[in-house]
Formats: C-alpha cells, structure tokens, sequence
C-alpha cells in the first residue's frame, strides 16, 4: 500500500464484501487505526475440512501499533466471530462493543481461555475522542438487541457505517433513533457505508411483531401437539417472542443446542428475556404431555451438527421425532445454504412431521432493511459519497443502483472487493489503491494453516480420489527393485479394474527405468516423470484426474 500523504484519511476493506460474513473495515488517519467490526463466516461444503473463514488481517499485524480500538456494532457472529483469533495474533488496545454484543464476546473469550481486560460497553450516548478521530453511535433496529450504527469524524470528513439496520415502526425492542440520524446528516456525512444484505428485496421488509400472528396460529391450531421450534440463537427478539407465546399457552421451554443455551442464558441475565422458571431439561421434558411443551432449537440452516439435524436424521440422544410433532423454521436461508436446509426438511417429512416455513406462514422477519429502507437511510444520512457494505456482488451492485436513484452522483459511489482503499482528504474521496487478501481458514484449533492449494487438492480427492504409487530404487546404481505397488482411495477399487492397474505399473515401470538410465537424476525428476506419463492415460481411460502421489524409496542394494 502507498504511503499516506500527509493529513489523508482511508477508509480499508478486509471483508465484507463479495459474500455474506466477515465483515471488518478499517479507518486510517496518519498514526492511528481504528477497526470497526472482526467477524467470521462459516465454511461452505466446498471448503472441505474447514471450520470458519476469517478476514484477511495482515495490514493489521504489519501495522500493529497504530491500531488504537476495535468498534463493535453488534453481536452476530459475521461481526464479532474472528475477536478471538485476532486477539491471539495482534494487540488490540481496546474493544468497544454494545451490552449484548459485549456479554457474548465475554463468552467467547472465555471459551477460548483468553484473558483481555479492556472491553468496553458504549451507548447512543457514548462518545470517543483519539488524537486524530472522534466517534459517537446511533441506536439501529435489527434481529438482535443493541445495534448501533458508528459515525466516525477526521479532519478530512465524517463516515458513518450503519451496521446491519432495517427500519420498523412496530419494534419488540427500541425504535431505531431516526432523530439522530437526520441530525448526523444535517451536520454532514462524506461517506455513507450502508448494509446491503437484502439490497435485492423491494419494499419494506416485515416487522418483527406480525410474527406473534404466525406463531400464536400455530399454537392454537396445534394446542396437543409438541412444538419444534428452529431458529437463529442469537435472534432475542424472536427468542423472546417465543418465550411470550409460551407462557400465554401454557408451555414449558426445551432448549437445545450449546450456542441456544448461552444466548438464552445471556439473554436472561441481561433482562431481554424474563421467566427463567420456564426453560426445563430434557428429562423434565420427556415426563409433560406433547402439548404442555415447546423444544427450541438450533439447526435452522441445515448445520449437520445442529439439534434439528441430529433430530431429523434420527441420532439425537436425548429426544426422537414422532409424526404428531410440529416442526417451525423461524428464519430464511442464509445464502448457500438451502440446498442444507431442503435436506433436513425432507428428511423430517420422511419422519411424518408438520412443517412450516416463512413461506407458509409468517414465522419469520429479517433484521435488515429492503429497498426502501435502504433509501430511507440514505436520505437521512444525505452523504456526498457511498459505499455498499455487506452482500454478494449483485447485492452491492443493486445497492448502488439505489443510492444513484436517491441523487448521490455515479462517480461518487464505490463497488469495491475486499482489500481496496478509498483515501479521503479535504472531504473529497477516490479510490487509490489495493491490498492483497485471501481468506485465512480455521481448522480445529488451527489458524492459516490450511492453504488454498490444500483446499483445492481436497476437492480433488473429494471428486476424482488419490493414487499412490510406491517404488523401491537403487538410485546409486540406476535399478528400480521389484513390484512397484499401486494404492487408490476414492478413484478406482483396485480388486475390480486389475487390467488398468497392471497397464498403469508398466507404464511406471517403464518410465522409472527410462529415466534411471539418465545421468544425474534425483527423485524429484523420477516423481514428474511418473505423474506426466499417468495423467493423460487415466483421464484417457476413466475421464478423471486424481491426485497422483509417487513415493520413491532408495534402497540400497549393496546393503541388502
């Protein structure tokens, strides 16, 4: 990256964009950066073997001591899931997060056994001061309590980044503080970085209290039948919906699923949610009659280790499914995952399950804002400059769309990829430059060790399979020694294709021997050789290309 010019502020994408999930961007002023929001994503089935997918944060590792805070504005796991590891790779001087979104990052650090002594809990009326910026906060609506959206003042302009927001005027929590936010648009905005997550929706998005009216029919309709209910864990508005609708039909609460128990737990503690008296353990549960209980859930994406999978596939330990249970996804489809979640679904009407979805009723509200409540925020924040946050390239690219149609100038709004920087001076604002960001992979306990090439050599073996070729070879006297030995996984059953296996050992055979008759050979020359003359014969012949592994032993011969 280009040096700074003297008094320039950039503003610089690690994530967030181009996909759904780890959403991290900084703001740099000379000597001192501030992050706003470190999270995670959740590897996609062709990440084979990887748990979470970080945001790239090199830039902050190389420029370590000029971080001066981490900005949280909420405390979903695409905001706060990387805080951990980038705790453990980076000193991070202090965290600033919302209540709900300070108590679950407690958790998590507690979880991990990292000890950190300066989080922070902020407020709409909380307001920072470093040598080179001042932020305040406004108070945004979304599906989990104290979101806030950040506004960040330099001596070059202001940027506000609204975190994830919609806009309802029937709320289960507080309004969103439209107020301060035409108050922060009067005063000016340069750069208005918004969250274009249901950027490609039209109109309004539902409120989140029309879903009593979905939830209460079915308790009605369904009054002797248990209820399954499967939603996100960290959505306590709806949990406490939830909590309400049961209490009012007499119900006791289940829960299962360790990250449906912290939040509930959280939730509790922190008075979101009240009658604790109502949540019961399994073995209470397997004594009611089906209608006096409910059993909240996780596993509304399709997570194959979820409480609902485990259910519908029939391994859950403590409770099974019967064909009088009422199943209810309270949620929509996380992009990429609804090929996961149409499996479980099937796989619970193959059990003889009710199930009901948002689509046959209205079991579930999102917690960002459609297209025109992405217009109504851009017309409250009246920035000169904008920038899409948080979505796939189509949703960026509508996002966009929109910010042009509510008059900010083309040439003034920004698409960008993760690792671009915007520079700002004298509240004018370009984009000048690139870094280079690639995704970091935790595996298990394991932080960037798995790389790219990794990850494509297991789809690979996840496709075409492996073959393994083991040679013994006297190479000090040019002499391949007996059989060489073939072994496949995933390719071939070697006891069913015996005439290919013998057509592959001669042409190792062969090629071994033509190139030990060459002069100053090593393994690694034998090895090519082996792979090129295999590849064009096995996609020839089978139409596929697994990893091919030669392994050369040198034996020798006089020692023998």
């Amino acid at each position: 990256m280009k040096l700074l010019e003297p008094n320039e502020t950039k503003i610089i994408v690690l994530g967030g964009l181009g996909s759904i999930g780890k959403n991290m961007c900084c703001v740099m002023h000379e000597d001192q950066i501030i992050i706003i929001d470190a999270g995670a994503s959740f590897a996609e089935e062709n990440l084979l073997g990887v748990d979470y997918v970080l945001p790239d944060y090199t830039f902050l590792k190389q420029n370590e001591k000029k971080i001066k805070a981490l900005i949280i504005t909420h405390g979903h796991e695409d905001h706060i899931g990387a805080i951990p590891f980038l705790i453990k790779s980076i000193h991070i001087p202090a965290i600033y997060a919302p209540n709900q979104a300070k108590a679950l990052i407690s958790m998590k650090l507690s979880q991990n056994n990292i000890r950190y002594n300066n989080l922070n809990v902020y407020t709409d009326q909380t307001k920072l001061k470093f040598k080179n910026m001042e932020i305040d906060f406004f108070r945004t609506t979304h599906s989990i309590p104290d979101s806030h959206g950040v506004v960040i003042r330099t001596s070059n302009g202001t940027i506000v980044s609204t975190g994830d927001f919609k806009f309802d005027m029937t709320p289960i929590g507080p309004m969103a503080d439209l107020h301060k936010m035409a108050d922060i648009g009067k005063k000016g905005v340069d750069l208005l970085i918004s969250d274009s997550t249901n950027a490609l929706d039209e109109g309004l998005s539902k409120s989140e209290s029309i879903i009593d009216i979905g939830l209460s029919k079915i308790f009605e309709t369904y009054p002797n039948n248990r209820v399954i209910i499967a939603t996100f864990a960290s959505n306590i508005y709806r949990l406490k919906h939830i909590v309400e609708i049961c209490k009012e039909n007499n119900r006791k609460i289940c829960i299962f699923g360790r990250s449906m128990e912290n939040n509930i737990e959280i939730a509790i503690n922190e008075g979101y949610i009240n009658h604790r008296d109502i949540f019961i353990s399994p073995e209470v549960a397997n004594t009611l009659k089906p209608g006096e209980i409910t059993f909240l859930c996780t596993g509304s994406q399709g997570e194959p280790l979820a409480a609902l999978s485990k259910l519908a596939n029939g391994t859950h330990r403590q409770i099974s499914l019967s064909p009088y249970d009422v199943v209810v996804f309270s949620s929509s489809p996380i992009p990429g995952n609804a090929i996961s979640i149409s499996k479980t679904i099937n796989k619970l009407y193959l059990k003889g399950v009710k199930v009901f979805t948002n689509n046959d009723l209205s079991v579930h509200s999102s917690g960002h804002g459609n297209q025109e409540e992405l217009k109504l925020m851009i017309r409250l924040m009246k920035p000169k400059y904008f920038m899409p946050f948080h979505g796939d390239y189509r949703m960026l690219k509508k996002h966009a769309q929109l910010a042009i149609e509510c008059d900010i100038p083309n040439k003034n709004v920004f698409i960008l990829n993760n690792g671009d920087i915007l520079s700002m001076k004298k509240n004018k604002i370009k984009k000048t430059d690139s870094l280079i960001v690639n995704d970091i992979y935790v595996e298990g306990n394991r932080i960037g060790e798995v790389s790219g090439a990794v990850i494509r050599d297991r789809k690979i073996m996840n496709s075409d399979g492996i073959l393994i070729i083991i040679a013994n070879i006297d190479i000090k006297n040019h002499k391949l020694l007996g059989h060489v030995n073939i072994v496949t996984r995933g390719f071939i059953m070697v006891n069913e294709n015996e005439e290919f296996i013998k057509i592959l050992e001669e042409e190792i055979k062969t090629s071994i021997i033509n190139k030990l008759n060459e002069q100053n050979i090593n393994f690694n020359d034998i090895k090519a050789t082996v792979i090129n003359t295999l590849r064009p014969i096995i996609l020839d012949k089978t139409g596929r290309k697994p990893i091919i592994v030669p392994i050369m032993l040198d034996i020798k011969k006089d020692s023998m």
